[in-house]
């Protein structure tokens, strides 16, 4: 991945364009080693776009400067529901070269247009979901989510979900370290998995004592203990019953999908960056044995533990050299 476009349109929504800012458009800083794209706004009409929140934008490129890119990311605009025929034609474009195509918020609704989510899994902002299956009722739209990948189609739901998905595309083109590294200089999460519910109904309690947050920094120190339900129920003083809907409440996830996450998170980072052996990453971490890592893993990234780390840890011994 090398060049990255991304498409404003008439009523563009500022925080959708400066996420992918950034994410995609940061310079080098040695400190980092952080890869560096060739990044590119561009919009069907160059000249002045018009903004959604009280200013406009200048943009000089017409999407021909994006047929060429590797990742074509869409923001959101204000007026969501009109036609976008020239983005629908660009992405479909793209699409049918290999190329990826990331839609954030309500910009899923042109990838719609372009006939790219008919029976794919996709997702938007969850409070347009019933406009969005009304258009596209072929679309297999999950509101629940934070984001989804189809293949080369991303689908992120509203505003800071928009980082998760690009912090994902990060990871899984460059790696854990490299997408940490990011998620560290935006003081963002380094990773929320994108089954995390949207929407979360009621306030996380504003008291220390009933929060999980305390119980949740050890987990992520204490991967390799029994992270059962009952176990950490009866670390919190709860029944677990209690404990799930609480989890839940406050995490938008169930206890065994986050603490599963969290263990291929730390997983990736020791794939990458130790010479240790699967089995004992896998005990490590809290799988166990390589069989559970292995299972894991590959459901969650696509690839199994042993190509990971042939893909990324050789990405850092180059970097390194």
């Amino acid at each position: 991945m090398r060049k990255v476009a991304v498409v404003v349109q008439d009523g563009a929504e500022p925080f959708g364009l400066g996420a992918m800012c950034e994410v995609w458009a940061e310079p080098y800083h040695p400190e980092d080693d952080n890869p560096v794209f060739d990044f590119v706004v561009v919009t069907p009409r160059p000249g002045r776009v018009a903004g959604a929140s009280g200013y406009d934008l200048h943009v000089e490129h017409g999407l021909d400067e994006a047929e060429d890119a590797d990742l074509i990311c869409v923001a959101p605009k204000r007026d969501f529901l009109d036609p976008s025929p020239e983005v629908a034609e660009l992405l479909a474009r793209a699409h049918a070269r290999g190329a990826f195509v990331f839609a954030h918020c309500t910009g899923a609704f042109v990838l719609g247009e372009a006939g790219l989510l008919d029976g794919r899994r996709c997702t938007t902002h969850w409070r347009h979901v019933d406009e969005f299956t009304r258009a596209f009722p072929e679309a297999k739209v999950d509101p629940d989510v934070l984001y989804v990948q189809d293949g080369t189609i991303v689908t992120g739901a509203g505003s800071a979900a928009g980082l998760d998905a690009a912090l994902h595309l990060m990871r899984q083109q460059f790696g854990a370290k490299v997408a940490a590294t990011a998620a560290r200089r935006m003081v963002v999460p380094p990773h929320r998995d994108g089954g995390q519910a949207q929407f979360i109904a009621r306030a996380v309690p504003d008291c220390a004592a009933e929060t999980l947050g305390p119980l949740l920094t050890w987990i992520l120190e204490n991967l390799a203990e029994d992270l059962s339900v009952d176990a950490l129920a009866a670390r919190n003083h709860m029944s677990p019953r209690t404990f799930a809907r609480r989890f839940r409440d406050e995490t938008g996830t169930t206890p065994h999908a986050w603490v599963t996450a969290q263990r291929v998170v730390a997983a990736e980072e020791l794939l990458e960056l130790t010479d240790h052996p699967v089995d004992w990453i896998a005990s490590e971490v809290g799988f166990g044995n390589a069989a559970t890592l292995r299972h894991h893993f590959t459901r969650s990234r696509g690839v199994n533990p042993q190509r990971y780390r042939r893909l990324f840890s050789s990405r850092q011994d180059e970097a390194t050299a």
